[in-house]
């Protein structure tokens, strides 16, 4: 089978398509025909060196979420069939690219993965995992501080894929959303239902002060100015540069598989009652174009990686 490997740790150009060889599921787990696999920012961080990979070294597989059939099922495993359309995080944290989504059949834990229903495509699946998970347990830090129903929330980062969602899951939980928009998205952040929407040339400490800061970008100080003393602000990544005042404390979101909960946000795309966009689909074999676009920022949605 292909896959794409960074053979070692840099830019783009580490990323090499690979001949591998072809999975074998175990007890507990399935291999999945990948159809489509998401390009996040963290794939980017995995091949830099920005996400640790303890004592291992190149080379490995970058890819967090993925979506396809179960091509085989291992011994004693009950879950999943052959044929069953899924969706599913790997969870990158713990395997560190062995396995990683960025090739064409990946062994995987059940527990990884849910069913996709009917009506949801592929590549519109690979978007949810890692970002609708990563935004709803951010939320649940914010629902930490017993805020009061209609209390004001500020979502950074709103058009990306973590703010996308957050914005959208503030807003079933009940809160005022002020969302910021990045340049030209200020009609897909309205579309989402924010309350306010925020031009990214806003300075944020103008904004408020909000009961919370949901910083899915982050920006760090900037975001901390505008909520309310002894407010929260949750972030998606350590601020090195956060300087605590006025009470207001800062929470890091680090990302948790929580099967039941990523089976529920995947029915609510489906349903349609969570939104998600891609920007552009590319072969599996051009990953290492899609990390460029990646870093040359500017997409508007996701973009998600397709095996024929």
């Amino acid at each position: 089978m292909l896959g794409v490997v960074a053979a070692a740790l840099g830019g783009p150009e580490v990323l090499q398509v690979t001949e591998l060889p072809e999975p074998e599921a175990g007890p507990g787990q399935v291999v999945v025909r990948v159809r489509a696999v998401c390009v996040h920012p963290a794939d980017v961080a995995a091949t830099t060196g920005q996400i640790p990979r303890g004592p291992d070294v190149p080379p490995f597989l970058p890819g967090w979420d993925i979506a396809g059939e179960v091509a085989s099922v291992g011994p004693g495993t009950a879950d999943f069939a052959v044929g069953d359309r899924v969706a599913g995080m790997i969870p990158w944290y713990t395997t560190r690219g062995a396995p990683g989504g960025y090739a064409e059949f990946v062994p995987a834990a059940t527990d990884w993965l849910v069913p996709l229903p009917d009506g949801l495509d592929f590549v519109s699946a690979a978007t949810v995992p890692l970002n609708a998970q990563t935004a709803h347990q951010g939320l649940s830090l914010v629902s930490l501080a017993m805020l009061p129903a209609g209390s004001s929330i500020l979502v950074t980062g709103a058009s990306g894929g973590v703010g996308g969602f957050a914005t959208q899951l503030a807003l079933q939980g009940g809160y005022r959303v002020l969302a910021q928009a990045g340049h030209d998205d200020e009609q897909w952040v309205h579309g989402l239902g924010a309350h306010e929407v925020i031009p990214r040339t806003v300075e944020l400490p103008t904004v408020g002060p909000v009961a919370a800061v949901f910083d899915a970008v982050p920006v760090g100080n900037a975001a901390a100015a505008a909520v309310e003393d002894r407010g929260v602000v949750v972030v998606t990544r350590p601020t090195p540069d956060f300087v605590p005042a006025r009470g207001v404390r800062q929470e890091l979101q680090l990302i948790r598989l929580d099967r039941g909960l990523l089976a529920d946000l995947v029915r609510q795309v489906a349903a349609g009652r969570l939104r998600t966009r891609v920007a552009d689909t590319m072969p599996l074999t051009e990953a290492a174009d899609a990390h460029r676009r990646v870093l040359a920022g500017g997409l508007h949605g996701k973009i998600v990686l397709t095996v024929d």
